[in-house]
């Protein structure tokens, strides 16, 4: 194995003194996400099968299949080897179509080495735009129009949070692609969850409230798929069913997750409700 990766070591650029320190990271290591420092930048170890497999997933795509709400199913759930393959296949596809994403320094079985990407959106919003409201909103309302730029591509990620995102020369890109929504479900439905899922974090962040919502909706539906919109007036329309006992919940007691979901749903509803979607 040392010198098949001191072969791939001189492919992806690595020095000879790399090749030990990243062997003996991927053998020794156990965290699900570790960081190694090599002389060139740091990489990222990621380990599949470190957690166990929630048992709600089965109940979540029974739910989805007794209700037929197809944007519920959850992605196939694969071995660990099968995990590290998908998202590797996926950063390749979404590579080839000029998304910004991880480069694959190595991979060996359920274990897989990422370059470092630097901040992820998450952190540089909370530590270099902390100060700055309209900076973190028009971050946000920049995240919206990347992802519907990602959906025009035919593509869609699964879990488009800020965690999930970061800047590389100006441009935002994507990683942890771990989900396959389009698998269990039409590629329209699942790029219609991307938004509203990405819409969940914006409702939460946005400092300047719904002038930022327009914002970032409109420039997401600006370059999205038309059959995404429309895809999104029916999630939306379900989802806006279940709004009075989220807001029952609330009165008792008004989580941040119920609070994301009121307010993004709300806001989306009203889209569609009172502006016209062509």
């Amino acid at each position: 194995m040392t010198s098949e990766l001191q072969s791939l070591a001189a492919d992806k650029g690595l020095s000879e003194k790399d090749v030990p320190v990243l062997l003996a990271a991927l053998i020794g290591g156990k965290e699900r996400v570790q960081r190694v420092a090599l002389s060139g930048g740091a990489v990222w170890i990621k380990r599949y099968g470190t957690e166990r497999k929630p048992r709600w997933v089965i109940l979540q795509r029974l739910a989805a299949n007794l209700i037929r709400a197809p944007f519920l199913r959850p992605s196939p759930v694969l071995g660990d080897e099968g995990m590290a393959e998908r998202e590797m296949r996926r950063i390749a596809q979404f590579s080839a179509k000029g998304i910004p994403t991880p480069r694959v320094v190595y991979s060996s079985g359920a274990a897989v080495a990422f370059s470092d990407v630097g901040l992820t959106l998450d952190r540089y919003m909370k530590h270099v735009l902390k100060g700055d409201p309209v900076a973190c909103d028009d971050m946000l309302v920049r995240c919206c129009a990347e992802l519907g730029r990602l959906h025009a591509k035919g593509l869609c990620h699964g879990r488009p949070f800020p965690r999930d995102m970061f800047l590389r020369d100006g441009r935002i890109g994507f990683m942890d692609f771990e989900e396959e929504p389009d698998t269990v479900m039409p590629l329209e439905t699942a790029q219609a969850r991307d938004i509203w899922l990405l819409f969940l974090q914006v409702a939460q962040r946005a400092r300047l409230g719904k002038v930022t919502h327009d914002r970032a909706y409109e420039a997401w539906a600006a370059v999205a798929p038309p059959a995404a919109v429309s895809e999104l007036r029916k999630l939306t329309g379900f989802l806006g069913g279940f709004l009075w006992a989220a807001r029952l919940i609330g009165r008792i007691h008004m989580g941040s997750d119920l609070q994301r979901f009121i307010v993004a749903t709300s806001y989306l509803m009203h889209v569609f409700v009172n502006y016209r979607q062509d």
